[in-house]
């Protein structure tokens, strides 16, 4: 945008060591939106203070944040919350420049390769066999443990550009995909796993006081596409000493399965430096549970 005498005021302030006074000019630069940012950048690179171009970084942060906090309350207020959208919408957290054309595409391109393999007398079985093939041999995803030092493991246009993922975000991808399929599968409301199911397709996923207990015929890892039995699932209950619970196996909706994903990004960022977009992460999460 043009920069008008305000703006060139408040950008000489930016390197004021009085805190109130750059919390002041932070507001207001702020009140700009978005459209300040090349601005911003511009100036960033044409700063030699470290400590000013780092106080310019978090003020891009912030006004991106903006925008995105805007669109979880958008997504958040929709009577169906899409989960490829919701994904995104983590994703530029950490990218918010992030174009999507490329992630529709090759979500659109496993779809189809899928579609292909599919017919109506196929066996629920015979059915994640077909996906579970193409996923992670013919696309050969990979998934990894759980690391909270590796961000892009968690972002869903990352794991379909490395092939990489860990479980919450393989499991995403696979669920976005299983949806577009019309195949009833869902994530399960295990304790400290973040594992599917393949439902009977008389269960009612918008009955939440149905009985969940035996409506999944069985259970699949997204690390890798193994699947699962009911028993290998009561000997994992047994293990972690978990009180028996019909709700662990009740299916959770898209808002649910965003809000897990943002809960387990947010520990990539417990160094005191980055706490506040950890804090930023949890608002979010916050925002999509009420």
């Amino acid at each position: 945008m043009e920069e008008n005498k305000e703006i060139h005021a408040l950008f000489h302030l930016l390197d004021d060591p009085d805190e109130e006074v750059f919390g002041a000019v932070s507001t207001r630069l702020i009140d700009y939106g978005t459209r300040i940012i090349p601005n911003l950048e511009h100036l960033w690179e044409n700063t030699v203070s470290e400590q000013t171009q780092e106080r310019i970084e978090n003020l891009i942060h912030k006004l991106h944040y903006r925008d995105l906090w805007d669109d979880v309350v958008e997504w958040n207020k929709n009577a169906y919350q899409d989960l490829l959208t919701g994904a995104l919408l983590v994703a530029r957290f950490q990218y918010p420049e992030l174009s999507t054309a490329q992630v529709f595409q090759d979500v659109e391109k496993l779809r189809r390769n899928i579609w292909l393999e599919l017919n109506s007398y196929l066996t629920p079985l015979e059915q994640v066999n077909v996906l579970t093939s193409i996923i992670y041999n013919y696309f050969n995803l990979k998934g990894s443990d759980l690391n909270h030092q590796n961000t892009d493991e968690f972002l869903i246009h990352k794991v379909l550009e490395t092939k990489r993922g860990n479980n919450i975000s393989n499991g995403i991808l696979y669920l976005i995909l299983a949806e577009l399929l019309d195949v009833p599968i869902r994530a399960v409301n295990l304790p400290r796993q973040f594992i599917l199911g393949y439902y009977k397709t008389e269960y009612d996923f918008t009955n939440y006081h149905e009985e969940p207990t035996y409506k999944a015929e069985f259970f699949i890892d997204p690390l890798s596409g193994h699947v699962f039995t009911h028993k290998d699932v009561e000997e994992y209950l047994k293990r972690i000493n978990a009180t028996p619970n019909p709700n662990y196996y009740k299916a959770l909706n898209n808002r649910a399965i965003i809000q897990i994903l943002l809960d387990s990004f947010q520990k990539c960022f417990q160094n005191p430096k980055h706490q506040f977009k950890a804090d930023e992460l949890k608002q979010l999460s916050k925002l999509i549970s009420e």
